[in-house]
């Protein structure tokens, strides 16, 4: 049995077809098949059902798949152990970041990354939070960034900052004369919110005290973006909610719409996340360190979380 013939498998599993599978591990189709059937004939099972079309695993074969995933990802692992030895930033971090957050933070860190670590490649996905941790734990990212806690045991959550909440508020709403606002002041009838499956939708819902008591079916418009919401809100259809490094990027003119929420304020945690297995814990260091720093006196780094009553909730 040999690592080559078991990535074989793991190609013709994910291809369903022989041929591809030899185009995409840049070998002959013979070759390929050779080494499968010499995997087969070892271990005296069938690993592909050949008759159907197209090519079907058979039942054993779905547990020879299985481990030899694990097998491949420790042999991956290898390198990682050598180069955490040595202190050594070098090669691919590929970091999964929620849509809420990857275009406000990535841009503030990944120049000076590149610049600071120039050995090391780092590959930035938009995931969603479920995405990241299906990825994690099948080892198709390293790391991820996504709002906490997620309160996944073989997962490890390490703060990031604390995000406040600001309410944008377009003039002629019936908050736009106010200098700040409180919770209370939220309505869910005319608050403009991101669609479903984005966190930051469920930390907004959970400050709007109204929400309880209205159907679902209240909520006039719902938008996959920040910048669709404010546009939304400024032609007359609401108001909006948005996380403070949202608002660094707006015009200066949609920055008079802003306006804080009185104490306590309602604020997100966001988190460096990764498998309790994961051994790059230098990039985990650095990348922390790096994103602190850009941060500091612009959002909260340290709060107490008894202060913070809506994080995630």
């Amino acid at each position: 049995m040999t690592i080559i013939q078991l990535e074989y498998v793991l190609a013709v599993a994910e291809s369903k077809n022989f041929t591809l599978a030899a185009k995409k591990a840049y070998v002959t189709q013979p070759t390929l098949s050779m080494q499968i059937q010499k995997l087969e004939s070892e271990l005296g099972v069938d690993i592909f059902d050949r008759s159907t079309h197209p090519i079907r695993v058979t039942k054993i074969g779905e547990k020879i798949l299985a481990q030899a995933k694990t097998i491949l990802n420790e042999v991956q692992r290898m390198p990682a152990i050598v180069n955490e030895e040595k202190t050594n930033l070098s090669g691919d971090f590929r970091l999964g970041v929620i849509p809420t957050v990857l275009p406000t933070l990535v841009p503030l860190f990944y120049k000076i990354f590149n610049k600071k670590f120039k050995h090391a490649n780092l590959i930035m996905q938009e995931m969603k939070t479920e995405e990241i941790l299906i990825s994690l734990r099948e080892n198709t990212i390293d790391f991820g960034i996504a709002v906490t806690p997620l309160l996944q045991p073989d997962m490890v959550e390490e703060l990031l900052y604390y995000e406040p909440m600001l309410a944008f508020v377009p003039e002629g709403h019936r908050l736009s004369q106010r200098k700040n606002i409180s919770e209370e002041d939220l309505d869910i009838r005319d608050l403009i919110l991101l669609e479903e499956g984005h966190c930051f939708r469920n930390n907004v819902l959970s400050i709007c005290h109204h929400f309880q008591q209205q159907e679902e079916k209240s909520l006039m418009i719902e938008s996959g973006s920040f910048q669709t919401l404010i546009k939304l809100a400024k032609d007359g259809f609401g108001m909006t909610v948005l996380p403070a490094l949202a608002v660094n990027d707006l015009k200066m003119e949609d920055k008079n719409f802003i306006k804080p929420f009185k104490n306590p304020v309602p604020t997100r945690e966001v988190s460096l996340i990764y498998h309790n297995s994961q051994l790059r814990m230098s990039f985990a260091k650095e990348l922390k360190n790096l994103i602190r720093s850009v941060l500091r006196g612009m959002i909260f780094l340290e709060s107490e979380r008894n202060t913070l009553p809506y994080l995630n909730k």
